[in-house]
């Protein structure tokens, strides 16, 4: 049996999960692959579990999926849940952030672009300049919707905008129902960012504070960091990548040059 030592201080300590990368499925952050992690950070009931976020954002349901299974077991443990967002939390990385009971930032973090974007390529006019036909036949009068090798149809964009807007709604659910008391009394949802203090003040975020010195802040000089983070595979360890993988990184810098990181 053990005996607790009366004189000894317990020494606080915090589990920091690391949020770097794109949201996506399969690669990047997905609750797949962040679940283990989650169960890891949560497990021995530390004093808070900090989030160290750097994203873009990305799929929409995993974002979804990843924010309820931090709040789960936040409240099952009823354990403190803090965002620390180094270049930028945006899209998608911003719902994982709001998904924290306080957010704080850097005074050049990237915070917002709470909205939802779906992007593609028109190909027709090309087929048809060099005499290709397209050749499509379906079951289903919506089966072949946005095919980027058929003209654009005004039925298609107006669908798919419904498809957005309900999506959207779901993300300013989510905002709100986390941030809602400290949110600015005007329209936030419009896909727009804000920079450090100016997300501060429209309440995006809590305040602006580093991981180390805020957690000391908190739980004492003394307070013991547990970092947890995705494993990289083998071949990405040795510089190797397969076509796929460089298909993902190649779109990860380009949601991250978006916001000019």
């Amino acid at each position: 049996m053990k005996i607790k030592n009366p004189f000894r201080r317990d020494r606080k300590t915090v589990s920091v999960v690391r949020l770097n990368g794109m949201i996506a499925t399969g690669r990047g952050l997905n609750d797949a692959g962040l679940a283990p992690l989650f169960k890891k950070a949560f497990a021995k009931k530390p004093s808070a579990v900090a989030l160290v976020i750097n994203s873009p954002g990305g799929s929409p349901v995993q974002s979804s999926l990843i924010g309820a299974r931090i709040r789960r077991l936040a409240d099952e443990s009823e354990v403190p849940v803090y965002a620390f967002v180094e270049d930028i939390a945006a899209s998608g990385g911003y719902w994982l952030a709001a998904s924290a009971d306080e957010i704080y930032v850097d005074a050049s973090s990237i915070v917002g672009s709470i909205g939802v974007v779906s992007a593609g390529f028109g190909l027709d006019q090309l087929m048809n300049k060099y005499g290709v036909e397209r050749r499509v036949h379906t079951a289903g009068t919506s089966k072949s919707m946005l095919d980027p090798f058929q003209p654009q149809k005004e039925e298609d964009v107006v669908r798919l905008k419904s498809l957005l807007d309900g999506i959207h709604q779901t993300f300013k659910d989510h905002i709100t129902a986390r941030r809602g008391p400290k949110l600015a009394e005007r329209d936030l949802f419009t896909g727009e960012i804000w920079v450090g203090k100016k997300g501060i003040e429209d309440g995006l975020a809590d305040g602006i504070g580093h991981l180390v010195p805020i957690m000391k802040n908190k739980f004492g000089d003394k307070v013991k960091f547990q970092v947890f983070g995705q494993k990289k595979s083998i071949l990405t360890r040795f510089g190797m990548h397969v076509l796929g993988d460089v298909s993902h990184s190649i779109e990860e810098r380009a949601a991250f040059a978006r916001f000019g990181m």
